[in-house]
């Protein structure tokens, strides 16, 4: 064997030794995938998601349903083969495991989070909700208390469907109506208690399990718009919101007739 073949060789082996090493070692990333959504007028685990005391609510059609985003744990190890699968896959989403977990490094730690982040979520929900209701000129007595149950959900994603669910059981679309004009609605955002809405991440994936669980709708944060159309399901029309009053005139537009944003 000549010296340059042995060279040859030797780089050769070199390169697969480092491909495989790269093939195998984990890498800093989470790959998320579609997860469970939940009709927030309706029962989850034989409870319903929203109670509400001190005040009449309505008897409600359709749904109004929150969506998820499941993901590899913090503690799991992805390799360079679950990167390129999940790359190459529109029912998979890879992202930075810190973006994912941007706190705690344990599952415990994570978990205690995001239950923090939920329970905030379901107050400001509540807030947002009855401000829009007094605003809106309903008689809301003040000792009104609401009750939202979801487990096994974590984050602050939630809180725009939350709102609208309580408004629906409150006081409907305002004209006597529901919200959802006997439809399936999803959707997604953070709220403030003054009502604001805001982004999550995950929207194409959430838009996927909204169409697996028959939704038609999505609710969107406005400034997700462009994520939520890359790979939107068929037959799912996407509205645009940037508040929980928009969402509702959205959706009252929808049930009329009437011209609806669209992104």
């Amino acid at each position: 064997m000549s010296a340059r073949t042995r060279t040859l060789a030797l780089c050769t082996a070199l390169v697969v030794a480092l491909l495989a090493t790269a093939a195998f070692a984990p890498l800093p990333f989470s790959v998320a995938y579609p997860g469970m959504t939940a009709n927030v007028l309706g029962d989850a685990k034989g409870k319903p998601v929203i109670t509400i005391t001190g005040a009449d609510t309505r008897r409600t059609t359709g749904q109004l349903r929150m969506t998820s985003i499941v993901a590899t744990g913090p503690d799991a190890s992805v390799h360079l083969l679950d990167v390129i699968k999940g790359w190459s896959r529109t029912d998979q989403a890879v992202m930075p495991r810190d973006a994912v977990y941007p706190v705690g490094d344990t599952t415990e730690e994570i978990a205690k989070h995001n239950a923090a982040q939920m329970k905030k979520s379901q107050e400001t929900a509540t807030a947002a909700a009855l401000g829009r209701l007094h605003r809106s000129g309903k008689d809301v007595d003040k000792d009104v208390e609401v009750k939202l149950s979801l487990q096994d959900v974590g984050g602050p994603s939630a809180g725009l469907m939350f709102a609208l669910g309580i408004v629906n059981k409150l006081d409907g679309d305002g004209t006597g109506h529901d919200l959802t004009g006997g439809k399936t609605i999803a959707g997604t955002g953070t709220i403030t208690a003054g009502g604001k809405v805001g982004a999550v991440g995950g929207v194409p994936l959430k838009t996927q399990a909204a169409h697996r669980d028959g939704a038609t709708v999505f609710l969107v944060p406005e400034k997700e718009c462009a994520d939520a159309r890359a790979e939107l399901p068929q037959g799912m029309r996407l509205i645009p919101v940037r508040t929980l009053d928009g969402a509702v005139d959205a959706l009252r537009a929808l049930r009329t007739g009437a011209k609806v944003p669209a992104c």
